[in-house]
């Protein structure tokens, strides 16, 4: 090989390494660029949730929503928050709610029972809300406890 090829082929080398590394350091920008949008997502979905989750939490302690539909938000907004939230002893009056009365038909599906079903589903859901009653609004106050302690996370 001459010395005219191999100069040839370490210039072509060069610039492809070149433009590898051109290639990488825009990927890597890229990489950042939706690292922080993600990031900026998750807290504004936070801050979101913090929010609703201080509406919510009046409204059962003011009993302006009934118990099942304010237990089921809370528990929502509080996963969305921190999933391991809705685990702790004062919240959990939430997660009971909801796994009593998941399995019972809303909106559109509810519109497609029997008038008894519908009335059946009305009574399960009725005694959830009498037991849980209670528990419930607790729960509302303990929410209400943690925001007022600066609660955001667990961490």
């Amino acid at each position: 090989m001459s010395s005219g090829t191999a100069m040839i082929l370490l210039a072509a080398g060069v610039i492809i390494i070149l433009l590898l590394a051109a290639y990488a350091a825009r990927l890597r920008r890229e990489v950042r660029r939706r690292d922080a949008f993600r990031k900026e997502e998750d807290s504004r979905a936070i801050t979101n949730s913090l929010e609703n989750l201080d509406y919510v939490s009046a409204a059962l302690v003011q009993e302006q929503v009934n118990i099942t539909e304010g237990a089921w938000r809370c528990k929502v907004l509080l996963e969305i928050i921190e999933p391991t939230l809705v685990e702790r002893e004062e919240f959990r009056a939430f997660s009971d709610v909801y796994s009593r009365t998941r399995h019972l038909k809303t909106h559109s599906a509810r519109r497609g029972l029997s008038p008894r079903e519908r009335m059946g589903e009305d009574k399960e859901r009725l005694q959830v809300e009498e037991e849980m009653h209670q528990p419930v609004i607790d729960a509302a106050k303990a929410v209400m406890l943690w925001r007022s302690k600066g609660g955001k996370t667990l961490h």
